[in-house]
Formats: C-alpha cells, structure tokens, sequence
C-alpha cells in the first residue's frame, strides 16, 4: 500500500518534467523565430550590431573604430548580438510560458498577478536594458575615453565589446525587476513590507555590492546601478499592498472585515 503514495509522486513529478520541458521548447522556438527573421530582413545582424555599437562609436576618438581579431568573429559576433535581440523582442513570451508552469500551483486568486507580472517584468527588463544603453552606456564610454591617455590609440575588440554589452543590458535588465520580486515576496506571505523596510540598509549595501561586482572598476557606473535599485525597491514597497488587496482570496477579505 506505501508503494502507491510513492508512484503517484513519481508519476506527478514525471508530469511535471514534461511539462517543463514543452514550456522551454515553446520558449526557444519562438526566440529562434524572432531570430531568423532578424536574420532575414537585409541587412540583418551587421544593422543589429551597428545599432549596439553606437555608443561606443559616438565615444571614440576621432575617426577610430572597433577593430576584429579572430578569423570569424565578424561572422559570429554580429549573430550573437541578433540572438540577443532576439531573446528581448520575444521576452513577454519568455515570461509567460515561465508564468504558465507556475499557474497550476497557485489559487485562482493568485492567478490574476500573472497577466500583470508578465507585463510589468518584460517591461521593467525592456526599461532597464534601455537605460543601460540610451544613458550609461554614453556616459561611461565618455568618461573611459575621456580619462585616457593621449598617447595610446583606443580601438576596442568587438568581441570584448560584446560581452560588456551582454553583461551590463543583462545586469540591467534583471535589476529592474526589483519591484516585482517585492511584489511576489510579499504577496507570497515570504516576507512583509514592514520586514522589508526593517532590512532597507542591507539592501542599500547589497545593491552596492552587486554594482561592484557586474559593472566596470568606476564609481559612475556603479551608481547608475545601485541607485536605480533602490528606488526601484522603494517602488515595489509602494506596489506590493496594492497588488496583495487586488489578488486577495475572498475568504482573507471575509476574515479582514470581522477583524476590523
């Protein structure tokens, strides 16, 4: 009799696996979707990578450019970058096949945080990788190049490049999703908001220390990361009882009213 127990969880984790496995399929094919047909629009990842090079190119000196030194990496970079771009234009659906494995665990109360989750995450990511690109990206090159000496010739690898890129949009992009993490801890009964303002100055010093540790051995661009995360935590302080009162169960707004 024990034995049946045990085949049931087996056969509901088999169930889960599987169902995990059919939500990462859907989630890559669509991104390689998004990525061939980037790659098919002329003239494809070459614009891609000159649109996120453009930073550093209005940065540089004079008429200098980023220069190539292995034998296919202008080949390959270039498409790394458009499989980058890819992964950001078809994060929503990212985002919602993550929420659908969830959705069976939860209630039908908690259920209405993952249309608005979906939305505000890919949103938040989109916001913060464009912040990183429209704003730091400008003025850390600008300081960098600015700083150095005269007498060296600046002509970075675009390889290199790109995996400062790739770190810092990424860095950027998961950072603003700070108030939605609040908003899950919150809701999730894990933590409340009175313990989450009981612990803001670990959180300002952790955001410091992530800061020191994804962004480049400048002050500037450390702050253009810690600070936004802390704001971004107040933010969520603000949204989380907001977003607890709209997904509350209707038996937590009975035992609220004869409490009160």
């Amino acid at each position: 009799m024990a034995e049946e127990p045990q085949a049931g969880a087996q056969d509901t984790f088999i169930s889960h696996l599987v169902e995990l496995r059919n939500r990462l399929v859907k989630a890559v094919a669509v991104v390689l979707l998004v990525f061939l047909a980037l790659v098919a629009i002329w003239p494809g990842p070459a614009a891609v990578y000159d649109f996120i090079a453009r930073p550093m190119m209005i940065a540089l000196p004079g008429d200098a450019k980023m220069i190539a030194t292995g034998v296919i990496t202008p080949f390959l970079v270039p498409m790394k970058v458009t499989l980058l771009a890819a992964f950001i234009i078809a994060l929503p659906w990212v985002l919602y096949q993550v929420w659908a494995f969830v959705a069976p665990g939860l209630y039908t109360h908690e259920k209405r945080l993952v249309a608005p989750l979906v939305v505000s995450s890919s949103l938040l990511f989109v916001l913060g990788v464009a912040f990183c690109y429209f704003f730091v990206f400008g003025k850390v090159f600008r300081f960098i190049y600015d700083f150095a000496p005269k007498s060296i010739t600046v002509a970075p690898d675009i390889e290199n490049y790109l995996d400062f890129v790739m770190t810092m949009c990424l860095a950027f992009g998961v950072t603003f999703e700070v108030p939605v993490v609040v908003v899950v801890l919150v809701r999730m009964n894990l933590m409340t908001v009175e313990k989450l303002k009981a612990i803001r100055p670990y959180v300002i010093v952790g955001a410091f220390v992530i800061a020191a540790v994804v962004t480049p051995p400048d002050v500037m661009s450390q702050l253009f990361l810690a600070v936004p995360m802390c704001v971004l935590f107040e933010i969520g302080l603000l949204a989380a009882p907001l977003f607890a009162r709209a997904t509350r169960a209707p038996e937590e707004n009975t035992e609220g009213s004869s409490g009160g």
